[in-house]
This record gives structure tokens, sequence and C-alpha cells, in this order.
């Protein structure tokens, strides 16, 4: 097994950047700005949030301290020493060896493939609510869903392989999109209050919450499901101009907005549904319809918002999607993988072998998941499979500093260990915690059962996969100089 703490990291780093730099710089700092709001506000997690209830402030603002400022500063420290086209793979790979690094890929990977997969399951309940209660067949149409996955999926495939030089501009206009939905559903409460349709709103209420698994499960899949993200773009650090400044910038600039949304917005669903009437799929369009008695004569602002927001799905799945098709291209690179993965288009510079064979494992994700369950709960298992594989890579993201040999000069001062040991337990929480159901299912057992065989069966087949790379390596080196 390879293992790159026996090279000096400088010369690691020079192999990583001369295959990158045949890719089109596209990003600068504005689309970095925009990426990370677009990809580290998760409108999935606002219904999570809101199940925690009045409670949700003080979890909000003790998921800050414990996880979302260590992950900040520990990603502005890592890009800093090693802003190369791959991000997380390649910290983790040149920070322990390429065993981790290759497990970290496959987890990073596995998550895109199945929250990207839910984007049949979001668009019909958006559509859903933004037609009104007649149109309610349309959420549980498993053929509707199925057709409208193919045709996202499929678009996104294609989108990838244009490259960021299109992909960027429909990123930015998601971004603002999203933001112009969450300002209406901020302003709708206080709307409310003032016409008189809202008995009271007090959106900074601090409420101790309960000490229960379900509120501790709660807490944990909002914190690491609605904060995580920050270092997602830079896996496009191959792409971006002057990455080592720019990403770390990007999140030093969106970090404090990003907290006040989140509060912020939950508190705006609460105003008008009760936690556990929630929906968990379309928390944001459903607290809009019953806010928008506020607007009067400018009620027609409700359906379009709904519609704005659902922009977001298409753009941040397209980001993330673009993005996980760089891992198994940058995995080709260092001989994780076969170089089929890392033939570029020749004018677009993009990996198209590395996109199709995503975008179809991605579409039967999409299948699998509506075999045999309802809407909700295929949502809820989509999405909990996807941010534990998301963990699992969280925790290697989080070793770096405190656990990483010290050869490899990666170590930071004494309080960015302490908060990176920080992150690892609270990621380490929630992967513990992600096995129980914060919604109603049939049965809670089988529930868990599904999440941890999935989790489990799925690392190990990765390992496999990496045991077989290395094995059929070995032996291409064995004839090759047998026949010298």
């Amino acid at each position: 097994m390879t293992r790159p703490g026996n090279v000096p990291l400088a010369t690691a780093e020079a192999k990583i950047e001369a295959h990158s730099s045949v890719l089109r710089k596209e990003l600068g700092l504005f689309d970095l700005v925009l990426a990370q709001i677009l990809l580290v506000i998760v409108l999935d997690f606002f219904g999570t949030a809101a199940k925690a209830g009045s409670a949700h402030v003080v979890f909000w603002l003790l998921a800050y301290v414990l996880f979302f400022i260590p992950l900040a500063v520990v990603v502005a420290h890592l890009n800093r020493l090693m802003p190369l086209e791959g991000g997380l793979y390649e910290w983790a790979r040149l920070a322990f060896n390429d065993q981790i690094g290759f497990l970290v890929a496959w987890n990073l990977w596995l998550f895109v493939i199945l929250y990207v997969a839910v984007i049949g399951l979001v668009t019909t309940t958006f559509v859903a609510y933004a037609l009104g209660p007649t149109a309610a067949w349309i959420a549980s149409s498993k053929w509707l869903i199925l057709v409208v996955s193919v045709g996202f999926i499929g678009a996104m495939s294609l989108l990838a392989a244009l490259g960021l030089g299109v992909g960027k501009w429909l990123g930015n206009v998601g971004s603002i999109a999203t933001l112009i939905v969450l300002a209406v559903l901020i302003a709708a409460p206080p709307l409310n209050l003032w016409r008189g349709t809202l008995a009271e709103y007090h959106p900074l209420r601090l409420v101790m919450p309960p000490l229960t698994v379900f509120s501790l499960s709660v807490f944990t899949k909002m914190m690491f499901g609605a904060l995580s993200g920050f270092e997602y773009v830079a896996i496009f650090a191959g792409e971006c101009r002057n990455p080592a400044r720019n990403l770390t910038r990007s999140v030093l600039i969106t970090a404090p907005f990003i907290a006040l949304i989140y509060i912020l917005a939950t508190s705006s669903i609460l105003a008008f549904v009760s936690p556990e009437a929630v929906d968990v799929v379309g928390p944001i369009p459903q607290a809009l319809r019953l806010g928008s008695r506020a607007f009067g004569v400018a009620g027609f602002i409700v359906p379009l918002a709904i519609v704005l927001l659902f922009v977001n799905y298409p753009t941040s799945f397209s980001v993330y999607f673009s993005a996980s098709a760089r891992l198994p291209m940058v995995a080709g690179w260092d001989h994780l993988l076969p170089d089929w993965f890392t033939r570029l288009h020749a004018g677009r510079k993009t990996p198209v072998n590395s996109i199709i064979f995503l975008g179809a494992v991605t579409l039967a994700g999409s299948v699998a998941a509506l075999i045999g369950v309802g809407s909700q709960e295929a949502y809820e298992l989509l999405l909990t499979w996807a941010f534990t594989f998301y963990g699992i890579a969280y925790l290697a993201l989080f070793a770096i500093p405190f656990l990483s040999p010290k050869d490899r000069g990666l170590r930071p001062g004494l309080w960015l260990r302490l908060a990176a040991l920080s992150g690892f337990l609270m990621t380490l929480l929630y992967v513990a915690l992600s096995i129980f159901p914060i919604i109603s299912v049939e049965i809670s057992f089988h529930y868990s059962l599904k999440i941890a065989a999935v989790v489990l069966g799925a690392n190990f087949l990765g390992w496999m996969i990496y045991q077989a790379g290395q094995r059929k390596a070995a032996n291409c080196s064995l004839e090759s100089l047998s026949s010298k």
C-alpha cells in the first residue's frame, strides 16, 4: 500500500498540480461565495431542525460552537496548506495513506449519489405545494417521480460535461434564488404579526431541549446535515483562480451569514407549523403556503417563491454532481482507479467517462429508493444514508489536524487541534445516532437495520474494490519485472 508520507508533501502536491494544470480556471471569489451559500444552506434540514420545536435556537447555538466554527477553521487551515483538485480526498490521502484517501473519496461519492437521488421526490413535492391541494397526488406518484428523476439526472450529466464555464452561472442563479426565498420566509411571520393573522412570534426564544434519544438524534442531524459542506467546493481547487486565498475567504465571508439564516428561517417555519406536523420533504413551501395570508393582494409571491425555491435543488445538486465526478478523475491520477476515469473532453476539459458512470449509478439509486416504502420514508432513508456516508468522510477531515503524522507538517496549533477534536466527536455522535428515525415509520427496527446494513456494506465493498485494485497493480508490476 502506498503511503504518501514516504515522499515530501511538496513533491506529492506538485504531481497533482501538474495534472490539474490542463483544467480551465473558471471560478473566482464571487462564484465561490455563492457556491458556499448554495451547498451549506441545505433546505432539507430546515424540516429536521423544526422537529426540535422551540429548542431549535439552543440546538443551533450548540451546533455552531461545537461543529460549525471548528469546521470553518479546519477547512481554512487545510485548504491553505493543500489547495488541490480533489479537496478532502487529497487532504486525507496525503495526510494518511492511499487506502484512507480512497475510502474518503468513496464515501463522498456515495453521499452525492444518494443525495442527488432525492431530486424526483423533492421536485414532485414542491410542484404539489405550488399547485395547491388538488395536486397532492403528484407527490405520491412513483412513476412520475421516476420520470422526473431521469430527466433531471440526464440534465445534470449534460451540464457537468459542459463544464464550470456554464455550470457556475446556473449555480449563481440558484444561490441568489435561494436567498430571495429565504428572505420571503423570514419576513412572513413579522408581516402576519403586523396584520393580526399571527398571535405571537418569538424567533430567538431560548428553551432547553429535553434529554432524550429523539432530541439528541434531531440535534445531530440538523448539526451535521445543515452545517456541513464548506470543504466540498475545494474539490474544484484546480479549477479556481488563486484557490489558497479565495477558497479560504469564501468560508470566512459566508459562515456568519449562514448561521443567522438557519435560526431565523427555522423560527419562521415553526411560527406556522407545529413540530409534529412539519413536512420533512417540503417544510419551507409548507410554511410559505400557511403564511401567505399576510401578503394580501401580493399573494402571488408565495407560489412564485416556491417555484424559485425549487431552483435550489437542481442547481445545488448540479454543483455536487459536478464535484463528485472529479473524484474518480483525481483518484485515477493517483492510480487508485483505471485511467478510463481520467479521460477529458478535448475542448471542455471535463471527465466525461466519470460523469456518465456517476449519472447511471445515481439513477439506479433513485429507482431503488422507491421500492417498498412511502415517499417520506424513502426521502428520509436516502437523506440519512447520504449524510452518514458524508459523516464518515468528515471523521477523516477532522482527524487530520490531530492524528496525521507529524512529518506531514499538517498539525496546527493547540487551539485548532482542540477545535478539530470537537468537530470529530460531534461527527462521530451524528454517525452513531443516524440509525434512529425522526419521522413515523412502520417498523423502527427495520428502518435502523436498513441504515446500518447499507452504510457498513457499502464501506466493506469500497474496501474490497481498493484491495482488488492493489492486487491488480501488484500483479502487473510482477509481470513487468518478469518480462525484463
